[in-house]
């Protein structure tokens, strides 16, 4: 039962633009403290000031980075190893950004999702919507992990290249570690070579991908393998005034029984709903309570301007006069008829109306491609009520069907455009994905273009989390998710997972009460259940907050670390080039670089606002 919901009941967390504003007024009087303890002279020496933020400095530690520094040639080779790392993933952060600011200009409407929203850029819980209150620990735990390595490999390959420390220290916005740094005697530094200067640079990077691989490999390994998911269907969501709602079951509940029939698993309750009949069931929660629930057939997502004309929260009574009240009993209702006439209870409203509709899968037909080519032109939804001589009820069953073409394949498809009924005959073309053939479709959801819960829970799909995660568990994601450098890119994307539509909820960590959906096996077992949430959580944040922080330095831009290997790497490169170089050409080079990068970020964040506007 698995379906899109366009609002849930979650628990009372407050998000985005209403926490950004009370942080934005809660710096501004950090800000005016600080200018004020400054001016007055109250800052001791070891206390800078750079705007808002607090740097501290200090000269200890040099003589444990000198202990360290011993193993110079060791050093050495894992820095240019982290040279080699560095450089292909600046080339790559330049091309990446470059065209993800060309698609944002060239398609606005596409490009601004809630992902590329300008507080979503901010690693802050709370105020980035993707990032809630609960995930807090873990990420400040990650970004002092992140921040200690990196600039502890900049010191300590100063050491290592004989380049002198004035000073070491963290930055803080307020209680909030936002940066670390090393100064570098600047006259030791130049006498540097420029081999020295690059490992140095890309010294910190190069921890902060270890980090990421360690990290990643505890948590897909030993900590993942300890992880089990608890028996029941996970609620991840459940529907305003649905039947679910109005018997008191909430977000993080698991449906652990129905009419005393155990379930097992998310897959499990669709079966146990579907062997019952009646208009009321008793759900069991957590193994704990019972309540009862009076089913309904609940529009849980609906197209906007769908063809059927149905919105989320309306309710479907009757199919042609008969009553209805699960997902089962529509389906045996509608049958084979094609257009059938269905009783309406819209939202909020205790009257009832009828509308004849189309059963089918809806879909919008894309431009030159195979079905296009019978149908012509036209942005109206086609609703497929037959493939090659099968009915088709939704686009899932239509999809099953597809996945056993193959290209050169000729098919027929009946469907409708509005009222108007039509049949055409069209040679499938190769699909750009997978080895079936392509009819030239993108599916809108469920049935007609709505989805429909006789409940109205959303699951939480925690058995596909972990498997992503390392555990036992199948995901949907295949040889992707198979290798160890596929499953670090999935887990960069859990926490944004949900925007894409691939699975219905972003992942922030074993956070905010979906612990309630695992249990602890093994032999760390002994650690507990919150030991063991708690270390997973800091592993998943450490490793995932160390690739951004490696990525994000690489870009080539001044001030970081991409920018000095890019200058340094320059000036190697002009040096050996039969003419007389100039440091003037090299800032050329650099500049250009950077300000195209620059360009790009900002079309990035603002470029859909300022085309809208």
């Amino acid at each position: 039962m698995d379906h899109g919901f366009p609002a849930v009941v979650s628990p009372p967390e407050i998000y985005g633009s209403e926490v950004l504003t009370w942080v934005l007024v809660g710096l501004l009087l950090y800000w005016v403290a600080v200018l004020s303890l400054r001016n007055g002279g109250y800052l001791p020496d070891y206390i800078g000031t750079q705007g808002p933020i607090l740097t501290f400095h200090t000269k200890r530690g040099r003589a444990l980075l000198d202990r360290l520094a011993q193993p110079k040639r060791f050093w050495r080779a894992w820095s240019n190893l982290g040279v080699g790392i560095a450089i292909v993933v600046m080339v790559s952060m330049f091309v990446f950004l470059i065209r993800a600011a060309m698609v944002t200009l060239s398609s606005p409407q596409v490009s601004s999702s809630a992902v590329r929203q300008p507080r979503n850029v901010l690693v802050i819980p709370g105020v980035n919507d993707f990032l809630p209150l609960a995930a807090t620990p873990g990420i400040v735990f990650g970004l002092l992990v992140g921040l200690v390595v990196h600039e502890g490999g900049h010191g300590l390959l100063c050491r290592v290249e004989d380049i002198d420390i004035d000073s070491m220290g963290v930055a803080m916005l307020a209680i909030l570690p936002v940066g670390a740094f090393v100064e570098p005697d600047q006259e030791s530094s130049k006498a540097a070579s420029r081999g020295g200067q690059t490992r140095m640079f890309a010294a910190g990077v190069t921890n902060n991908f270890a980090i990421t691989i360690l990290a990643f490999a505890l948590l897909f390994g030993p900590v993942a393998g300890s992880i089990a998911i608890a028996p029941g269907a996970a609620v991840g969501g459940v529907a305003d005034s649905s039947p679910a709602a109005d018997a008191g079951i909430e977000p993080n509940d698991r449906i652990t029984a129905i009419n005393g029939t155990a379930v097992e698993s998310n897959g499990d309750l669709a079966n146990r709903l579907e062997a019952t009949n009646g208009e009321q069931v008793r759900v069991e929660l957590n193994g704990e309570e019972t309540v009862p629930v009076d089913r309904a057939l609940l529009v849980t997502a609906a197209t906007d301007d769908g063809p059927t004309g149905l919105s989320a929260g309306d309710k479907v009574r009757a199919v042609d006069g008969q009553s209805v009240a699960t997902e089962r009993g529509f389906t045996d209702a509608v049958g084979d008829n094609e257009r059938v006439t269905l009783t309406i209870e819209p939202e909020n409203s205790g009257e009832r109306t009828e509308r004849e509709v189309t059963i089918g899968a809806a879909v919008s037909i894309v431009d030159d491609e195979p079905l296009e080519s019978q149908t012509g032109p036209t942005d109206e939804t086609f609703v497929i009520t037959h493939f090659d001589g099968e009915r088709v009820h939704d686009y899932g069953s239509l999809a099953g069907l597809l996945e056993d073409t193959e290209p050169g394949q000729e098919v027929t498809v009946e469907g409708y455009f509005g009222d108007e009924r039509g049949t055409y005959t069209v040679t499938l073309d190769e699909h750009p994905r997978t080895d079936s053939g392509f009819l030239g479709i993108q599916p809108q959801p469920g049935t007609s273009g709505i989805s429909m819960s006789d409940i109205g829970v959303q699951l939480y799909p925690a058995g596909e989390y972990l498997g992503l995660l390392g555990g036992d568990s199948e995901t949907r994601f295949g040889p992707v998710a198979d290798t160890f450098l596929g499953k670090i890119g999935v887990a960069l994307l859990l926490p944004v997972i949900g925007v894409s539509g691939v699975l219905p909820f972003n992942f922030a960590g074993f956070t905010g009460g979906i612990q309630n959906f695992y249990e602890v096996q093994g032999a760390l077992g002994a650690f507990g259940d919150g030991g063991i949430f708690l270390l997973a959580n800091l592993l998943f944040w450490t490793g995932w907050i160390n690739v951004q922080l490696g990525f994000f330095n690489c870009i080539p831009a001044f001030p970081l670390d991409g920018g000095h290997i890019l200058r340094t790497s320059t000036e190697a490169i002009v040096s050996r080039l039969p003419i007389n170089a100039t440091r003037g050409m090299v800032r050329v080079v650099t500049t250009t670089i950077g300000v195209t990068m620059l360009v790009s970020f900002l079309m990035l964040l603002f470029g859909p606002q300022l085309l809208a506007g």
